[in-house]
This record gives C-alpha cells, structure tokens and sequence, in this order.
C-alpha cells in the first residue's frame, strides 16, 4: 500500500481542520461530558478547537492528510513543542472561550485545569494536542502515518512526546508506537478517564553500506 501524502497545513486549512477534528470528536465519552446536547456538540466543539488550531498554526505544527481523489480533508495531528517551557496560552483565551463554548465553558475550563496539572512541562517534549479522522476513514491507518511521521523527526532528533488519550481504544493504538502511562488515570469531576502517555524518543534507524544503525540523540 503507498504511504499516503502528509503536508502542513497553512491558515487557508483551519476552520475545515476544526471542522474535522470535532466530527471525529463527537462520539468520545470526553465530547458528551463537555458538551451533553447531541445537537450543539459538534458545533462547540468546532469552535473551541477553531481557538487550538489557530494557536497552533503559531507556536507548533500541523500535519494533514487528504483523500487522492477528492483532496478532502481526512486525518489531522496537532504538535505543540515544549522544549523550553509551556508556550504562551492563545491571546485572550479566556473571553474567547467564553464566545465558542457558551454555557459549556466552565467544562472546558475543568479540561484544562486538569490537563495542566498532569502536564509534564519540567521536561522537553512535542506535546500531541489533537490526533483525529474522519469517521469515514478510520481504521485505514491515517492516524498510524501521522504519528510515524512526526515521530520520525522526534526520534532523529532525541525528543520526547506527550499525550492524553481520551479513550481506551486510542490508549491501545499510542502504546503501538511507545507510548507509556507514567501514573494511572485521570478523572474529570463525574466523568471518564483519561490517560496521560509518555514516549521516550527511539532508536533511529538507518542503512548505512548494507549496514543496519541504530542511535538515539539526546
């Protein structure tokens, strides 16, 4: 099968990339907490993530994949690096937050709080904020190739990732590319679990004259 094609998105791909990743949100057990109306979930959560994508379209990366054929939209990956520190928070988030998440703000505000208490900001890392595919491809492997991707740069490069899985299903997919619970998981006031992960960065391979290497830089 050909490795499908990985590009970064540029500002032009925002609100189809929000767009997107609350589609592919909407069914989580962590969606339904934050937002319980069925109707008004996916566009919340459109509009919060619009804020996320905007501020990572500054201070870290986002990869996206398309269909051949269409070019729609198909699979997204949020990186926020942490190399030196946190990054700044969006500018004026909180009013922002207020005007997308309406009566569903002090939710998103408990995530938050919870996501920064557990986060681990003393050490360097890439922090995968956002992993999510269309609905109607999933289980093709998208997901798997986003973070190939961006692991092969972590990796080359001796730098650690973090997340929070939000699922069971995706806590399995992260530990197929090494990622770690370093503690047990975490629950939002009356509602489901979720699992910060760790991955150590891994041995990069190469060919060399036949020869197979392995390093890891630090």
């Amino acid at each position: 099968m050909t490795p499908p094609t990985i590009r970064r998105a540029s500002p032009d791909d925002a609100p189809t990339t929000a767009a997107l990743i609350a589609t592919a949100f909407h069914p989580l057990d962590v969606a339904a907490w934050l937002v319980p109306d069925p109707q008004r979930r996916t566009g919340t959560l459109t509009a919060h993530f619009d804020i996320l994508i905007d501020h990572a379209l500054t201070h870290g990366r986002i990869d996206l994949i398309e269909d051949d054929d269409t070019r729609q939209l198909a699979a997204a990956a949020v990186w926020i690096p942490h190399l030196t520190g946190p990054p700044p928070p969006p500018p004026a988030y909180d009013q922002r937050l207020a005007t997308a998440c309406g009566p569903a703000t002090p939710r998103f505000q408990q995530l938050d709080q919870l996501f920064t208490h557990h986060h681990p900001h003393r050490y360097p890392h890439h922090h995968l904020a956002l992993l999510a595919t269309r609905p109607d491809r999933q289980r093709h492997q998208l997901g798997t190739a986003l973070l190939r991707h961006h692991h092969n740069h972590l990796d080359t490069h001796g730098i650690a990732a973090y997340l929070e899985a939000s699922s069971p299903e995706s806590r399995q997919l992260y530990k197929r590319h090494q990622y770690r619970c370093p503690g047990p998981k975490v629950h939002l006031p009356d509602g489901p679990p979720l699992w910060p992960m760790w991955r150590e960065p891994q041995a990069h391979v190469c060919q060399t004259n036949g020869e197979t290497k392995g390093a890891v830089q630090h």
